[in-house]
This record gives structure tokens, C-alpha cells and sequence, in this order.
């Protein structure tokens, strides 16, 4: 995952729960363009930042199998063996960053589509602390996690894709359209720089469509 001091302010709940400006319900089937327009622009700001803000690989439902381990029984092309305390072993996964194929869960980490600090950058600042566990967890959109190559992983840092896109060009559409489904999941806001970057992918992603469903 990435690597990420006023300590963040106490949300009311309509502050954590108000959707953001132009983001409708869900979409689905919205162009990439259209999906970037309902995007609200604000500033970010990393005051206040820890990565230790977002809880993350809890073991949800309580069946021994943490996040990290249900993401990569998802995403498995070749499914692992599954022991006592959920130990994987064998399968196979491709990452979707890099179209390289891998056969060994340790050499994956889980990326999440927008890095945890680019989040609290574009309003999870302002969630509590469960709302921030639930997004560093998200297993409800097969985007908003997903097993990469850690090389790939480490490169994008918490990036945004004005500064890193996959280096695969196949996957970049898919890469625009998974980071706007999630920001729109999660009400987050975009700045300026992002705005300019995902316009620019829209225009060369024409037929790449964004489909997204509130987080609950």
C-alpha cells in the first residue's frame, strides 16, 4: 500500500454524510467526461495526516480473512489454496497496472484507487474515524481495492493521475475510470491539477464509461 500534525477536526454527521456538490446516487454506464464534470473542485490540504487515521485490514465479517486476503481471493485468475488463519498458498493474479502475471501473493500489495492520504486530502479529513476505517476496506466496488505488482504500487505512491498513471498505456482508461468511480463512491473532491489530468484522459478515452454506486 502507500506510504504515507494538528490532529483532524470532529465531523458533524451531515459534514461526513452530505454528498458532494453534482454527485448524483450512483451512475451507471456515465461517460468518463461526463462522470469527471460531476467531480467538485475544492483545495486539499494534508494537515493533520496519518496513515494510522485509516484502520484497514480488519477482518469484516469475522471468517479469519482480513481485507488484503479477500481482495486477493477476488482477484485471483487461478484461486490459492486456503489454510488454517486463511493462509494462501499457489494461485495466480494478474496486475492490471502493469499486465505482469504473478504467482506469488507476498510479492502483491493491495492498492487502494485513491491512496489514503490523497483521500484525507479530498474530505476524509473531515469523516470519523469508522467512516475512514470503512473506506480503507471498501470491499462493496471491486475497484476501490485492488492487487497490484509492489513495484507498480510503490511507484504510484499517493499519487494522482496528474502525477502517475499506470504504466501499461492499456490499462490508463481503466485506471481514469476506476479513480473517478471511486472519488464519486466516496464524495471526494478533485483539485485543479487532477481535474486538468482526467480531462485530458477522458478526451483520449472516449469510449471508457464510469459506474459507480454511493458507499452506504
Amino acid at each position: 500500500m502507500t506510504t504515507e500534525d494538528d490532529k483532524p477536526t470532529t465531523p458533524t454527521a451531515s459534514a461526513a454524510d452530505a454528498a458532494a456538490p453534482g454527485a448524483p446516487a450512483g451512475g451507471s454506464g456515465t461517460t468518463l467526461s461526463d462522470a469527471v464534470a460531476l467531480l467538485p473542485v475544492g483545495e486539499e490540504s494534508r494537515t493533520g495526516y496519518e496513515r494510522n487515521s485509516f484502520r484497514h485490514w480488519i477482518d469484516e465479517d469475522g471468517d479469519g480473512c482480513d481485507t488484503r486476503r479477500e481482495v486477493l481471493l477476488a482477484e485471483a485468475v487461478t484461486k490459492p489454496e486456503q489454510g488454517p488463519r486463511c493462509t494462501l498458498t499457489g494461485g495466480s493474479w494478474v496486475s492490471y497496472y502493469d499486465e505482469v502475471e504473478v504467482t506469488d501473493a507476498k510479492k502483491l500489495d493491495i492498492d487502494h484507487m485513491v491512496p489514503l492520504a490523497e483521500a484525507w486530502d479530498s474530505g476524509a479529513s473531515q469523516w470519523t474515524a469508522e467512516r475512514r476505517e470503512q473506506y480503507a476496506n471498501d470491499l462493496g466496488s471491486e475497484r476501490s481495492l485492488v492487487a497490484v505488482t509492489a513495484k507498480t504500487n510503490r511507484s504510484k505512491s499517493d499519487k494522482d493521475p496528474a502525477q502517475w498513471l499506470p504504466p501499461a498505456a492499456s490499462a490508463q482508461c481503466t485506471y481514469a475510470s476506476d479513480w473517478v468511480a471511486t472519488k464519486l463512491r466516496w464524495k471526494l473532491t478533485i483539485d485543479t491539477q487532477e481535474k486538468t489530468a482526467l480531462e485530458k484522459l477522458a478526451g483520449e478515452c472516449e469510449d471508457t464509461v464510469v459506474e459507480y454506486e454511493l458507499a452506504p
